[in-house]
Parts: C-alpha cells; sequence; structure tokens
C-alpha cells in the first residue's frame, strides 16, 4: 500500500502541478485504486479459504487467521511503547533523552526534539489512546461486520475484506492526510474516508471502555465527561479516542505540541487528574488489551446468537 501510495502521490504531483482541482482529482484516484485493490485482494483471498476449507480445514484456517491478524496493530504498537518506556525507566537517560526520543519521532507525528521526559509520557499516553482504535478496535469492528455478511451471503465482501479496505483509507491518511502545502488537497479523500470508517468504532470504544476500568466516578459520568473533553477536539474521532481513555486511566492529556516547527495548542482533556507517567500509559495499554479481549468474545457471542 505505501509503495502504491508514495508513487501516486508524487506521480499526481508531477501531473497537477500546482493545478487545486488536479490534486484533489489525483487523490481521489488514488484513494479509489488503493482502497478498492486492497478490498478485491482481500476477497479473493477469502474465495481460496471458502474453497480449500472444504479439502483441508485446519491448515486454511490457520493461514487465514494468520493474514488477518496482520490488520491487527496490537503487537507491533504496544512493543513500540513499552521499548521506550523502559528507556526512560533508567536513571541515566534523565538527563539523555536523545534515544527515546528518536524511537518517539517513529510513532508519532509531532516534533520530539526539545520534548522532556514528562512531554515524552505525554506523547506516548496519547498516542497509546487514539492508536489503539485506528489500529486494533476499526478494524476489528469491520471484520466483525464482514463476518456478519457472510452470516447471510458468503459471496459478500468478509472481514479480510473489510478490514484491508479500512486498513487502506488509514495508511492513505497516514501518508497523505495532512493540512499542508499539496497534501492539503491530495490527501483530502483519503483523510475523509478514514474518519468516516473510525467514526462509529471509537464510539463504540466510548461507551465500552468504562465497562473495563475502576474510576472515581461512574460509568455514566465517565462517559459523558470524555464526550464533552473529546468533542473540543477538532478531528471528529481522535479528541474522543484520547479523551475516553484519559478518563479510564486517570491521566491528563493535552496540551501544546509542535508539527515541523508550527505550535498548535491541543485541548486539555481529563484535567482533574495528574499528567502522564510511565504507570499511567502501562494502564492505557492494559486497558486496551482487556477491551480488546472482551471485543472478541462479544462480537463471537453476538455471531453465535445470529446462527440460533
Amino acid at each position: 500500500m505505501g509503495v502504491v501510495i508514495s508513487f501516486s502521490k508524487e506521480l499526481t504531483v508531477r501531473i497537477a502541478k500546482e493545478n487545486k482541482s488536479g490534486l484533489y482529482i489525483g487523490g481521489l484516484i488514488i484513494t479509489f485504486i488503493v482502497v478498492s485493490s486492497s478490498g478485491i485482494c482481500g476477497w479473493i483471498i477469502e474465495r481460496l479459504f471458502l474453497f480449500f476449507e472444504i479439502k483441508n480445514p485446519i491448515l486454511s484456517i490457520l493461514f487465514f487467521s494468520l493474514v488477518i491478524s496482520s490488520s491487527l496493530a496490537s503487537k507491533s504498537l504496544n512493543k513500540s511503547i513499552l521499548e521506550i518506556l523502559n528507556i526512560i525507566s533508567k536513571e541515566n537517560t534523565i538527563d539523555n533523552l536523545s534515544n527515546p526520543r528518536q524511537k518517539l519521532s517513529l510513532i508519532v507525528g509531532r516534533d520530539v526534539e526539545n520534548l522532556d521526559r514528562n512531554e515524552i509520557l505525554r506523547a506516548l499516553a496519547e498516542t497509546a489512546s487514539e492508536n489503539s482504535v485506528d489500529g486494533i478496535f476499526a478494524p476489528l469492528f469491520w471484520m466483525f461486520l464482514g463476518t456478519i455478511f457472510w452470516e447471510f451471503n458468503q459471496s459478500m465482501p468478509g472481514p479480510l475484506a473489510l478490514a484491508w479496505i479500512f486498513k487502506a483509507s488509514s495508511t492513505i491518511d497516514s501518508m497523505l492526510g495532512y493540512k499542508e502545502g499539496k497534501l492539503k488537497w491530495i490527501g483530502f479523500i483519503g483523510a475523509k474516508l478514514d474518519d468516516l470508517m473510525v467514526w462509529i468504532p471509537s464510539r463504540i470504544v466510548l461507551i465500552t471502555l468504562p465497562f473495563c476500568c475502576k474510576t472515581r466516578q461512574s460509568i455514566f459520568k465517565t462517559i459523558k465527561d470524555a464526550w464533552k473533553d473529546g468533542n473540543v477536539d477538532s478531528s471528529p474521532n481522535s479528541g474522543i479516542s484520547e479523551a475516553i481513555f484519559a478518563y479510564c486511566a486517570e491521566v491528563k492529556m493535552g496540551g501544546v505540541n509542535y508539527y515541523k516547527g508550527e505550535k498548535r495548542i491541543k485541548p486539555i482533556i481529563a484535567e482533574m487528574y495528574s499528567m502522564a507517567s510511565i504507570n499511567s500509559v502501562r494502564k492505557i495499554l492494559g486497558l486496551s488489551l482487556r477491551l480488546e479481549f472482551f471485543w472478541i468474545l462479544g462480537f463471537y457471542l453476538i455471531i453465535k446468537f445470529i446462527n440460533l
């Protein structure tokens, strides 16, 4: 996906040059090609799985499970964050943060050169919250929806096709979805599609995550406060995602960030709680893992109920 997006972007810029309409149309074409081809590839693999499942069910299921698991980013996200936490927990890194800053730059979009220890931990807390939804719960939701489709007609796009369609939109957004320069036009459609595909999963996380944690306030008030704080964010989804994890992990998020030297102020979320710490970041990762388990269990029970 990344190779196709990069090549298509360069080709679009070369052809459209400074023409905004041309850049917009080029972005539309990129989004259509990458998303549709990803969905078609997933659908073809599903046909092969359904065909060979009859002849060799065990091997087919193992292969299909391996392929579909590539759509979930829980392991890679946790590994990257825990690696940084382990580095900054060492005493000799208090004054020398170059290594954790460099590793942090691989998973966040903000400038990291001048971040102190507290700001590194805030960045980890925020990216763990937002990317849990983007990398785990949104693809899980589309896998579940694809499985529901299969219950009615197995010729329809299934869990892998819909998961890869989502991953395509997410990859386009992460590579092109910036409100700067020519990307403002090229990445517009991809970014809007990604917002649309994350909209429902982020709100299901908002409602379900409080049931996986113990907080100082009721579940209803946790959801209400997270909704209120999250809606202030300019993004329709990331604010909601960060807010519910902030309230459930009882950690304050938001503040001043820099992106390529440009100052941006994010709304403060869960202001009554303390700033991010190593323990609170670990708590966010634990909450994400716990909720993932309950989502999978819940989806399984729903599908079993449909089959009754």
